[in-house]
């Protein structure tokens, strides 16, 4: 295994701890485990700074695949793969902490696998569908929004009364949606000519 699908696979063990640090426990186990009190009073900033290095590891392994040449086909499959596991565990765990709305977390998953399945029908066609820039920076876009959600709309506070980590989760959907449609009309139109 090369360089940059160690650095995709680092990023996927990383979603387990994000999950550790942000998930809910109960009082019991908090009044008898230091270890689960801890992670009461500072999960929340300590999943934010793993969601962000996780992250971020997605621009570095394809850095490294492009630039010393380590482009796999297990590595165009786990690197999608990766982020969409990442984004999903982040909103559904918002969801359970009534973080964001459950429609939010539908909308952007649900987008996630009709893309996931439009990909799947036009490789049985023999037809490799790239990602585009709209995906891209929807991607961007919906790590913003979750990080600034996590952060409890740190520094936005202290600037403005808008809850701007609303904001930046509203555009996010409606990046999601516009980029989904856009994928789909333009590359539809490849399979069915196919």
């Amino acid at each position: 295994m090369n360089l940059a699908n160690k650095i995709t696979m680092a990023r996927m063990m990383l979603i387990p701890l994000f999950i550790l640090f942000f998930a809910e426990y109960p009082a019991w186990l908090i009044e008898r485990s230091a270890f689960f009190e801890y992670i009461q009073a500072y999960g929340r900033y300590w999943a934010l700074a793993i969601f962000i290095l996780a992250s971020a590891t997605d621009k570095l392994d394809g850095y490294v695949a492009r630039r010393y040449n380590q482009i796999t086909n297990l590595g165009k499959l786990l690197d999608p793969l990766a982020d969409k596991l990442l984004i999903s565990v982040a909103l559904i765990m918002m969801v359970q902490t009534g973080l964001v709305a459950t429609w939010i977390a539908v909308v952007i998953i649900a987008r996630e696998f009709v893309i996931t399945g439009l990909r799947m029908v036009a490789s049985e066609q023999g037809v490799a569908l790239a990602a585009d820039n709209l995906g891209k920076w929807k991607m961007v876009l919906q790590v913003v929004a979750i990080a600034a959600v996590l952060w409890d709309n740190y520094p936005f506070q202290f600037i403005t009364f808008i809850q701007m980590d609303e904001l930046l989760m509203l555009a996010a959907v409606a990046l999601t949606i516009y980029s989904g449609v856009h994928y789909l009309l333009n590359n539809y139109r490849l399979i069915k000519m196919s």
